[in-house]
């Protein structure tokens, strides 16, 4: 019997590799966007937020509209369920967006980069209390040290985080409206239907500042509005990787992946931007991430457990 390795076996070691250079690189994109949205300075962060809006529906519409793919649009429309779905989506990622770029403009950037450390853990928390998902035991322990983390950080600082909370609360949020939406859309519909829910209160708003001469989008060296142009590929290009990372490889080394993109935020907004971090924050991030070696660790024993009795379901004897 030949003991040579099979053919597919290198075609799946490549799919890997990929998905795993892909998903590198949607994190990695997404971990230096405070870098993007300090460049788009002089623009305040609700213009920045209203331009991110408008560019990136226009984004996925030359992508749709490349891909002749309208059909979906019907199946929308005459759902109301799918409808409400996308609308409720839209006005969370919308909120999210709004926070992210609030911090990062306002000196805050570490407080982003706890939000989205603190997000598994929302996300696991949500999955109980509305999806009434049973946990094990490991994730209740997670759960239980990020609590201790945020009253932690609540006290010592005498604030409570509000900034990480509404990013974690809000992101979490978005993926149970994106739970609601399924498989009915892919991410490019997706994401140009959400963000046509709240396009047109966008238009107005930027409409209204460029009467008042607010507007800092027709800059006179052209460069700054590029920049602003080019928000809505600077949205959609790690999600067209996400994408491809997802299809590629397991949810499960996604889920260690994803901790590049606050990593790279805390460093940004430390090294970068010059934020300072008092001790007792530097606490309360460490206790963070307690929680969340923890829920590491519990993901990769659940999934080493899957593939098992996978094995032994597919071995008769």
């Amino acid at each position: 019997m030949s003991s040579e390795p099979s053919p597919s076996a290198p075609s799946a070691e490549a799919s890997r590799g990929r998905g795993v250079t892909a998903a590198l690189i949607a994190y990695g994109l997404w971990g230096a966007f405070p870098l993007y949205f300090v460049a788009l300075a002089p623009a305040g962060a609700m213009e920045i937020l209203a331009h991110r809006i408008l560019w990136t529906m226009a984004t996925c519409a030359v992508v749709l509209l490349w891909r002749r793919d309208w059909d979906w649009l019907s199946d929308l429309l005459h759902h109301r369920g799918l409808a409400a779905g996308v609308a409720l989506a839209g006005v969370l990622i919308t909120c999210n967006w709004g926070t992210y770029v609030w911090a990062v403009r306002a000196g805050h950037t570490t407080d982003a980069a706890l939000g989205y450390f603190l997000n598994p853990l929302v996300t696991i928390g949500l999955g109980v209390l509305v999806l009434h998902e049973t946990l094990r035991r490991l994730q209740w322990v997670a759960v239980g040290i990020g609590l201790v983390a945020a009253v932690f950080l609540t006290v010592s600082t005498g604030t409570v985080p509000w900034t990480a909370l509404v990013l974690a609360f809000s992101f979490g949020l978005y993926g149970l409206a994106k739970n609601r939406i399924g498989v009915s859309l892919d991410p490019w519909q997706s994401l140009g239907a959400e963000s046509a829910t709240l396009a047109p209160v966008a238009l107005a708003f930027l409409v209204v500042l460029q009467i008042q001469g607010g507007s800092t989008f027709l800059a006179p060296a052209g460069v700054h509005t590029g920049l602003l142009v080019l928000s809505g590929v600077v949205t959609a290009l790690p999600l067209l990787f996400f994408a491809e990372a997802a299809r590629l490889i397991p949810l499960s080394l996604i889920g260690l992946i994803q901790f590049i993109t606050p990593i790279l935020q805390l460093i940004v907004g430390v090294a970068v931007l010059g934020e300072s971090m008092s001790t007792s924050r530097w606490i309360g991030f460490g206790i963070v991430w307690i929680a969340l070696i923890v829920l590491t660790v519990d993901s990769l024993i659940a999934g080493s457990a899957a593939r098992r009795a996978a094995r032994r379901a597919g071995d008769p004897s």
